[in-house]
């Protein structure tokens, strides 16, 4: 039985299937260990999404071959040659593939170099984990998404969606808060477009998630606008329920339609402004999260202006902001790509905005009092959530898990901070 070490990157699915991986690593009779130094064998949960992500795990891979080693997630899947070129002798274990997680290991561990990168229909809903949260349940609701964006890898990692079981989900999901749970994150590739592969959707399994008992709140993880339209009316009624925080997370990455065209999106400008109208009328106070993607190769300066204008007119309350970086793979690898130097430019002129504008959301917030989950521990400090999922930190000595009642009494950038006021 040996020593194992396991680190996750990435995505909310990324760290649940580090969780699983982990899960199956304690049934299987071996010890999980907090760092590599202690280990016999380590396993890297990989992410692929940009250029500079995929740098960071090589390095991590570089740092961790000196011994035995499993490179998992969507880098082997997408990437199997570059893994391949700084670890010869590492073990592969593809995003779908986690069923093969104990046969890898041990081979890995007699020195024999195994490869599973093929999908398997093995289930991730109720495999055991070991949680990165106590207080936090990931749950992925499917694997692969239904789009074809030309600048990303996710579909060569994940392939097409093959939704779970809405049963099944429910199921964990009861797991998830019998075992402590206050939170519970519904995850996948896409989320938009969950069950449409097996005659259900993603407003049904809210709902359904919803009417389990307990004393929990669900956060509805990241959709694409494109299949918004078919679900919108009742998400949206289904987002009235008190155990729904506040929040979408929905990825425009342009404001310019030419581009999204270029880009594969499937959606227009428009549909993600008529979202944002349909929530803000519905909900007094509701959390946009998006993502944005500057110097795409087809962007000219005036699609840039009309991403910035859309930021304007819509004012998210989170913004991921991405530099285009080619991934191997992509159609729009092929494309001519503009100048590293405009990319940057670009980018610090919609940050610097996208700052301004998180200032302005958050001071709409100061003197709101009411009832916070905490539910992480920071360097800065003890984080919790209210309803709307927005952040707020709190110097007082709070334990995660716990509810307090929180006035805001000032804000930063991305988050509020507050005091317990009972």
């Amino acid at each position: 039985m040996a020593k194992i070490f396991v680190e996750s990157y990435g995505c909310s699915a990324s760290f649940a299937d580090g969780e699983m991986i982990s899960g199956l690593v304690l049934n299987g009779g071996h010890t999980l260990v907090e760092n590599s130094e202690e280990s016999d064998l380590n396993i890297v949960v990989t992410c692929s999404v940009k250029d500079a992500t995929a740098n960071k795990m090589i390095h991590r891979i570089k740092s961790l071959k000196s011994k035995p080693l499993v490179v998992a997630g969507c880098l082997p899947k997408a990437e199997q040659v570059t893994v391949e070129k700084f670890t010869e002798n590492a073990s592969l274990l593809g995003p779908n593939s986690l069923g093969k997680t104990l046969q890898i290991i041990d081979s890995t561990l007699k020195g024999e170099k195994q490869i599973a990168l093929d999908d398997t229909d093995l289930s991730k809903v109720g495999l055991p984990k070991v949680r990165l949260n106590p207080v936090v349940g990931i749950v992925e609701i499917a694997s692969g998404c239904m789009s074809e964006c030309t600048f990303c890898q996710t579909k060569l990692s994940k392939g097409d969606l093959t939704s779970y079981r809405l049963g099944d989900i429910v199921r964990q999901v009861q797991t998830e808060i019998k075992e402590g749970c206050k939170e519970v994150w519904l995850t996948s590739t896409d989320n938009g477009c969950y069950g449409f592969d097996i005659g259900t959707d993603l407003p049904t399994l809210v709902n359904s998630v919803s009417e389990i008992p307990g004393d929990f709140m669900i956060r509805v993880g990241m959709m694409n606008p494109m299949y918004m339209p078919r679900i919108k009316e009742n998400l949206i009624k289904s987002f009235h329920n008190d155990k729904v925080f506040k929040f979408l997370h929905i990825p425009v990455q342009c404001g310019s339609d030419k581009v999204l065209n270029d880009m594969k999106r499937g959606h227009t400008s428009e549909t993600f402004r008529n979202i944002i109208k349909k929530v803000n009328s519905e909900f007094d106070r509701f959390t946009i999260s998006t993502d944005i993607i500057v110097g795409f190769p087809t962007e000219t300066e005036d699609d840039f202006q009309k991403t910035i204008d859309l930021l304007n007119d819509v004012k998210p309350d989170v913004v991921n902001l991405s530099k285009y970086s080619s991934r191997p793979g992509t159609d729009a690898a092929e494309m001519k790509q503009i100048d590293v130097a405009e990319v940057k430019r670009r980018s610090k002129i919609i940050f610097e905005q996208i700052n301004k504008i998180s200032i302005e959301n958050n001071k709409k917030w100061i003197g709101w009092k009411g009832k916070v989950l905490f539910d992480e521990k920071t360097d800065e400090g003890i984080k919790g959530r209210n309803y709307a999922y927005k952040p707020i930190f709190v110097q007082d000595d709070v334990s995660i898990g716990q509810y307090h009642t929180v006035k805001i009494t000032d804000v930063a950038v991305n988050t509020l901070l507050g005091k317990i006021a009972s």
